[in-house]
């Protein structure tokens, strides 16, 4: 693969696999290309036996936009929910590093994570009511995370909220108040996690998310299904078509 294809970047530096998302120009969304290189990212840090965690980020100031519009017509909704249960099932922990804005699919990646710092510069919000759409798939991780009120709130509103309240409503593990506090979380994580067993590590994740996962095999098929039509309906086409074209959707009532 060139270098100019690549769109999601790996490296391994004692015993830490580093994931980042580096497709600044369209916000990381997720898009086909972005889908396939970080589910194979993320088998190398499974089958390689000398990471012993994985450190998923992202260059410029979005973390993820959710999916990519331009797409919407030939995405798979199964292929997010794989890359959910991707992290989820991932013999390692997984570390979400945050400093930017997380949008809409790109909470499905933060549930899955097991620890999660974000810094001052991310805001956080569910905006898919507004284009016609829900936040389906992704309810697989997030539901779990947050308390039942936070989630009829955000789900609902679609408003913006800052890391503070994403540690409150528990979507996230900490809210580092500046960008140098955010690398320092991770540094003292994966300073922790090294000291773990690979054996001692994968046993304990699966614990913490047997729930998750669990929820996965009771409704997946279903979620996928349900996004599938709502994408696919006219409500939707005519919301991303406003998104895109950035106009209000026409269904939106003035004040």
């Amino acid at each position: 693969m060139s270098p100019t294809n690549e769109v999601v970047r790996y490296r391994v530096d004692s015993a830490i696999a580093t994931i980042t998302l580096d497709s600044p120009a369209n916000r990381n969304a997720i898009s086909a290309v972005l889908t396939e290189q970080l589910g194979s990212r993320l088998r190398d840090a499974a089958s390689d036996p000398q990471v012993r965690a994985v450190v998923l980020t992202h260059t410029g100031g979005t973390f993820c936009a959710g999916a990519d519009l331009s797409e919407a017509g030939t995405a798979r909704p199964e292929v997010m929910i794989d890359l959910m249960r991707s992290i989820l099932e991932l013999p390692k922990p997984v570390i979400g590093r945050i400093d930017g804005h997380v949008r809409a699919g790109g909470f499905g990646f933060v549930g899955s994570c097991d620890l999660v710092v974000a810094g001052p510069a991310s805001t956080f919000a569910l905006t898919e009511a507004r284009i016609g759409v829900a936040p389906s798939m992704i309810s697989l991780t997030v539901l779990p995370r947050l308390t039942s009120r936070a989630a009829g709130r955000y789900f609902l509103t679609g408003e913006k909220f800052d890391a503070g309240t994403a540690k409150e409503i528990g979507l996230i593990t900490v809210a580092a108040t500046d960008p140098a506090a955010v690398d320092q979380v991770v540094g003292q994580w994966c300073a922790e996690l090294r000291k773990g067993s690979p054996q001692g590590l994968a046993a304990s994740k699966a614990l913490t998310t047997r729930s998750i996962l669990a929820g996965f095999d009771a409704d997946a098929q279903r979620l996928a299904s349900e996004s599938a039509a709502l994408f696919g309906s006219d409500e939707a086409r005519e919301g991303m078509t406003a998104f895109l074209n950035k106009q209000p959707p026409p269904w939106m009532v003035d004040q």
